[in-house]
Parts: C-alpha cells; sequence; structure tokens
C-alpha cells in the first residue's frame, strides 16, 4: 500500500514538473509541422543528457528542430558544417600565438556550447570524429596541454544524410555507440506538407523565444531519475538487450547469423534511461512496457551489428529489433 502511495505522490509531482514538456512541443509546433518523433526524440536527449543522431534524406526539417530546440532553451548554441577538408581544431580550438603577449592563447572552438549541432557529421574525416569523441563521452577537451570542461548541459545533435555516399566517412561503431539515439526521420504526412507549403510561401518567420532556462532543465531531469522503474522492467529491458546477443535462449535461432554482435551494456542503460524519460513526457511517474517499446529501435538500431548474411537477405537492424520485441515476453 506504501508503494501505491509513493507512486501517486511521484505521479503527482511528475504532472507539476513536466508541464513544461507541453510548453516546448507548443514551441516546436510553431515552426515544425508534424514530425512527432523526431520532437519526442530530441526532449528525450535533453532530459536523459544523451546526444542524438538525426537520419533522413535532406529537407526533413532535421536542423530547423534542433535549432528551434536551442532557441526554446536560454542556452548557447552552435552549429558546425561537417566538409572532408575540417580539421580538429575547427571544432574543438586550438592554439593561437599572440606576437604581443609574445606567448600562445588558446582559442575556444564552436564545441563550446550547450547544443552543438553537428550537421552532416559523416562528412568529415576520421581525426576530425574523433576530436568529437572526448568531448561527447567525457565532456572535456584537451587543447595544448591545457584541459577544459564543457558548459552544461552540453548536447550533441548530429544529422546525417543516408542516401548519398561519395564523398562520406562511414561513422565508426565506437563513435556511433556515444548516441543515445539514432532517429529515422520520415517524410511528412499529406496534411502536414500542405501545411508546411502554407507556412513558407506566406513568408511569416516564426519568432522562437526562450521558455525554460537551463537550470530547469537541470530540475527536470533530477525528476526523470525519480521514475519509478520495475524491477520486472529491469529484466524486459535486459530481455531485450540479451536476446540482440544470444537469439537462440529466446527461440529466435533464425536471427543468430544475421547477428554479428549485439547492445552492449551501454544498451541496457540507455534503454532504461530513455524510458523513464519517455514516461515522463506522457506525464507518468513510472515506467511500463509500451514505454520501453516506444523508444527501444531508436537506441538499439545502430548497437546492432549485421553479418554480410543479413545485408545478402535483405534483413535490417530494424527487422531485428521488432521480431525481437514482439518475442520477448512482456511483464
Amino acid at each position: 500500500m506504501a508503494e501505491s502511495v509513493d507512486i501517486r505522490a511521484l505521479n503527482e509531482l511528475i504532472e507539476r514538473q513536466s508541464s513544461f514538456v507541453t510548453n516546448l512541443q507548443t514551441g516546436m509546433s510553431q515552426v515544425i509541422v508534424g514530425q512527432k518523433h523526431l520532437v519526442e526524440s530530441l526532449l528525450i536527449g535533453l532530459l536523459s543528457d544523451g546526444h542524438v543522431l538525426l537520419e533522413g534524406v535532406p529537407g526533413l526539417a532535421k536542423t530547423q528542430a534542433i535549432k528551434t530546440l536551442s532557441q526554446l532553451v536560454d542556452s548557447k548554441f552552435s552549429r558546425i558544417q561537417f566538409t572532408p577538408d575540417l580539421l580538429p581544431a575547427d571544432v574543438i580550438g586550438t592554439m593561437i600565438y599572440s606576437q604581443k603577449d609574445e606567448q600562445f592563447h588558446v582559442e575556444q572552438g564552436p564545441v563550446f556550447a550547450n547544443f552543438v549541432l553537428a550537421d552532416e557529421i559523416n562528412r568529415a574525416p576520421a581525426k576530425v570524429q574523433s576530436a568529437l569523441l572526448e568531448a561527447m563521452q567525457e565532456r572535456q577537451v584537451t587543447i595544448g596541454k591545457q584541459t577544459f570542461k564543457l558548459p552544461s548541459p552540453f548536447l550533441v545533435l548530429a544529422t546525417q544524410n543516408p542516401i548519398e555516399q561519395e564523398g562520406t566517412y562511414p561513422l565508426p561503431e565506437a563513435q556511433v555507440d556515444r548516441f543515445m539515439l539514432k532517429v529515422i526521420i520520415d517524410y511528412p504526412k499529406q496534411d502536414e506538407e500542405k501545411n508546411i507549403i502554407r507556412m513558407n510561401i506566406n513568408g511569416q518567420k516564426q519568432e522562437v523565444k526562450p521558455i525554460i532556462s537551463t537550470k530547469e532543465i537541470f530540475e527536470a531531469r533530477d525528476v526523470v531519475r525519480q521514475v519509478y522503474l520495475d524491477e520486472k522492467i529491469e529484466q524486459y529491458i535486459t530481455d531485450i538487450v540479451f536476446a540482440t546477443r544470444f537469439p537462440e535462449k529466446y527461440n529466435l535461432s533464425e536471427l543468430k547469423d544475421y547477428i554479428e554482435f549485439g547492445g552492449s551494456p551501454r544498451a541496457s542503460i540507455n534503454l532504461a534511461v530513455a524510458s523513464r524519460a519517455y514516461a515522463f513526457i506522457k506525464h507518468r511517474g513510472y515506467v511500463i512496457p509500451e514505454d520501453v517499446r516506444a523508444v527501444a529501435h531508436d537506441v538499439m538500431r545502430h548497437r546492432i551489428g549485421l553479418t554480410y548474411e543479413a545485408e545478402a537477405n535483405n534483413m535490417t537492424a530494424e527487422e531485428i529489433i521488432s521480431k525481437i520485441i514482439n518475442k520477448v515476453e512482456v511483464p
């Protein structure tokens, strides 16, 4: 009985604390038509302190959505356009010699911001991508002999184009794994597209003003950590991840030859954290299996290695996750 009272109290707390989510979603909808999944994914990243990789054809408002979110939060935003000739110094900064002082000074790069938009991240060579690795994982940057802490909150929101492969450098597994979510963006619906045309041909630019401070984001993150995660849900999460490693133990022997490697413990952690954030967005104080299923594809799709056999049979990570979710027993 005490537990149910706790859940009720927690629900009331989250009802109060999560009201700003609705404000953020409303603010986003003034600029972005539709794309509900994209907006929710960005909010999950923001509330979970996790980086987000967006993949989709050009023109689906990936960059616009990231920019709008950063404008709604009173924070520093920087955009880096990744190109094949980009250097690590262009991202993290460099040492500049001052003739006046006769010594080197550190010039900080665009990575020193709260929201970093890494546009077309797969266009930059490995050297630049690895410069981002320390920033994303350790939340710090080393320039010369000095190490600098990055501002908090620090979020890398990257985009990549899946169709044009000429002049691109596929992200190595270690880099992709740093992203909490990999979100596939699809085309808008027909009625949404009509609204997009209307908004753009009228020439009305919607002015976006900050509606939330970084302090409120930190407070919300503390509340997200309090969202109740039952032991049965924990078991459900580990079952999903373990099914990517040992599919035969879950009556999924047909997937064994398709999976080269399954999700790491980071996948389990991110699945739990993202499920909590999703429950918070839905103004709920506890995680249900539907929350886990809602975020599973975004958390797992970039963490499953496919064999040549899978590619030969046109088996995607997407289908593998769907088969696992349908087979693993729901608590």
